[in-house]
């Protein structure tokens, strides 16, 4: 997030500024803690407004995938993996929660994480 700025504001901008993607927010749907980064990552649900997307200053390509498709081990960040996997588990079960956990990093190389859900 920037100064002054909200948590819903701030995923709309990352957003705009990753895929130049216009949303529609809607509820938080996982919060990070990663104490080793020092950092606190907060994911939101949304829709997307159009199709009218593409890679933005931080990003080399975007494309939409069904869950078959992702590439999952090609994933970067430990995060975004969890709250995929999340997504389409309370998806299935018809109803989404709000998931917080925190995810530790036992090695640096290779990158493993230990992921604590509370």
């Amino acid at each position: 997030m920037e100064n002054g700025e909200t948590s819903h504001d701030g995923a709309m901008r990352e957003t705009l500024e990753e895929a130049n993607a216009r949303i529609a927010v809607d509820a938080l749907f996982s919060l990070f803690n990663l104490p080793h980064a020092n950092q606190v990552f907060m994911i939101y649900r949304g829709a997307l407004l159009d199709l009218d997307f593409s890679p933005g200053e931080e990003s080399l390509e975007v494309q939409l995938f069904t869950e078959d498709e992702i590439p999952w081990d090609e994933l970067a960040f430990p995060m975004i993996e969890q709250t995929l996997r999340l997504y389409f588990r309370d998806r299935l079960a018809g109803r989404f929660a709000t998931h917080v956990g925190t995810i530790q990093r036992v090695s640096k190389r290779p990158r493993r994480y230990c992921i604590e859900m509370h």
